[in-house]
């Protein structure tokens, strides 16, 4: 006996030490140097647009000392206006206070992973899963807030090696068992429903998870009304032609809850381009734009924010569909003398692509379309095959309309290795959209070269593809949609009476479009249904003429509808 003794108590000593050692481990708040480390974005926090800084009102509650509570549910805020960069700020002065405030490390990762825009990039990776990693390591947090820590820790773990739609999925699924845990919180049950909103199937016109984060966000509104992200959350669960009317009141009111952020300006144009309010739209645009460059100014960035360019992409397009040639030619102009964005991520590439592209497509000018060229041309354009192809597209369809079908092969050729390259990305949903450009350009190139039922059979392909999908979330619209398109071609086949079908269906999808409501018009007059083409043009003229458009369709609408005033007073 005396002889185990001495062993026992060496063995529970050792077992005592280690337990205190991983206690300690665990307790112990990140040190400076690894603070350092994370190289967080601080600074004075931007805001544009209000005297008083509103970003709207969150309750958030974390166990971190009250002195932070102010700010820990700014920085929430902030994020639920995907103001990331100002978030990330805003939970780095709360490091700096309070090192052992393990949700602000939560929301560090939560300001370098973007919802609903591109996956982040490897240095937001790295610094998220690194501030997650020591959130985790922090042991002063409630059971609700590891909960939080471990659910955005699903979505960084492993980055290195496990794609980003798996680690999405895995997100997903960790959000819900958040809210399924803690039914009262209501902050969980917010990010929840923009999970779900941005998991949603692109190619489900069910909306079936979009409708649920809706549910879920319409009742909370009642109770928080002034909430960014109840609000913010409600928009683009209902950013869909057929669901857009439903958050009408909500896009009129989210940038009075949040006047301070650009974003909250902007987003309210999602359900006006939706519905063709495009008063609405470019009022709502003009505003975000007018905060976008004031923050690029007041925080010193070399040239422009990237949010400006989101926002002229929606501007550009409403001033298109009111006909408004010569105020989207300013800004057009405007972005030639655009070099310097920062950060260049997969909107501002999409603005420098859509924005010429829509001009000239729109404006049926094929010799200016052959023309056009990538600017800024020192953009890598190589990392956005999607905008690329939009250039491509563009293009494609100048040189069918020009007679000149080979250049127009070359460019479909450019198109189908960027498509490739989506695939070989895994990205199937962008490689469809571009896929849906290729059967359309392929459609007009075959039409103008004689092949007439190849052409129809290739245009109703795009449109059948194209409808089976929806629109990416930070687009204002497709270039040009596939079943106007599809409508375009067989008004050239003689065939107005299908073509007004196509028409019709397509403005369903995209009310309020100039060339939509002027087409259908030309397509009933030509199957002699005058009501129905009066219809038209005098939506066209209601939307035309507070603008003075010049656009040279509105004198035939004119012409017609003052034709058949006459007749009726005979």
């Amino acid at each position: 006996m005396k002889g185990i003794l001495p062993w026992v108590y060496s063995f529970f000593c050792c077992l005592l030490f280690l337990i205190f050692a991983a206690c300690k481990e665990k307790n112990e708040q990140p040190s400076t140097e690894a603070i350092t480390a994370l190289n967080l974005k601080r600074g004075e926090l931007i805001a544009c647009g209000s005297p008083d800084k509103q970003f709207g009102t969150v309750g958030f509650v974390s166990s971190c000392s009250p002195e932070v509570k102010k700010d820990f549910e700014l920085g929430v805020a902030l994020l639920h206006s995907f103001e990331y960069d100002e978030s990330e700020k805003v939970f780095a002065r709360i490091i700096d206070q309070q090192p052992d405030c393990a949700m602000a490390y939560w929301g560090v990762a939560m300001s370098n992973y973007h919802t609903l825009w591109a996956p982040p990039t490897e240095a937001e990776l790295k610094k998220g899963s690194k501030a997650i990693g020591m959130a985790a390591t922090i042991s002063a947090k409630t059971k609700r807030e590891e909960d939080y820590i471990n659910a955005v820790s699903t979505f960084y773990n492993g980055w290195e090696k496990i794609d980003h739609p798996t680690r999405f999925a895995r997100f997903e699924k960790a959000m819900e068992k958040l809210y399924s845990a803690h039914p009262d919180d209501k902050e969980a049950a917010i990010f929840y429903a923009l999970i779900l909103t941005a998991a949603a199937d692109p190619t489900d016109k069910s909306f079936t998870k979009q409708k649920k984060a809706a549910a879920m966000l319409k009742e909370l509104y009642v109770i928080q009304p002034d909430h960014p992200g109840i609000i913010h959350y409600i928009i683009h669960s209902y950013d869909y032609p057929q669901l857009a009317e439903l958050a009408l009141p909500e896009a009129r009111k989210y940038a009075a809850i949040a006047p301070s952020s650009a974003h909250a300006q902007h987003m309210p144009s999602h359900i006006f381009t939706r519905l063709g309010l495009w008063d609405e739209d470019i009022k709502s645009n003009l505003a975000a734009s007018a905060s976008a460059k004031c923050y690029a100014e007041t925080s010193g960035i070399q040239g422009h924010w990237d949010e400006e360019l989101h926002t002229l992409d929606y501007l550009v397009y409403a001033y298109l569909q009111q006909g408004d040639n010569k105020s989207a030619m300013q800004q057009w102009e405007y972005l030639k003398s655009i070099d310097k964005v920062s950060p260049v991520n997969f909107k501002v590439a999409y603005a420098f692509a859509a924005i010429p592209s829509r001009y000239v497509l729109e404006n049926r000018l094929w010799k200016e379309a052959t023309n056009l060229e990538l600017h800024p041309a020192d953009l890598e354009w190589e990392k956005y095959p999607w905008q690329k192809s939009i250039y491509h597209f563009a293009r494609a369809l100048g040189f069918a309309n020009t007679a000149n079908p080979d250049s127009a092969r070359a460019e479909l050729k450019k198109m189908g290795i960027l498509r490739d390259k989506l695939l070989e990305q895994k990205d199937v949903y962008k490689a469809n959209q571009v896929h849906i450009q290729m059967k359309s350009a392929e459609a007009w190139t075959a039409l103008k070269t004689g092949k007439r039922e190849e052409a129809l059979r290739l245009m109703t392909e795009a449109a059948d593809m194209e409808d089976k999908t929806q629109k990416h979330a930070v687009t204002p619209g497709e270039v040009l949609p596939a079943r106007e398109l599809l409508g375009d071609l067989l008004m050239e086949l003689n065939e107005p009476q299908k073509a007004l079908v196509a028409y019709e269906a397509s403005l369903v999808e995209h009310p309020g479009r100039f060339n939509g409501l002027y087409s259908s018009g030309r397509a009933a007059e030509l199957s002699n249904q005058v009501a129905k083409r009066d219809k038209y043009f005098r939506q066209l003229l209601k939307i035309s003429e507070p603008v003075n458009s010049d656009r040279a369709e509105l004198a035939d609408v004119r012409l017609a509808l003052k034709h058949e005033s006459t007749l009726h007073k005979q």
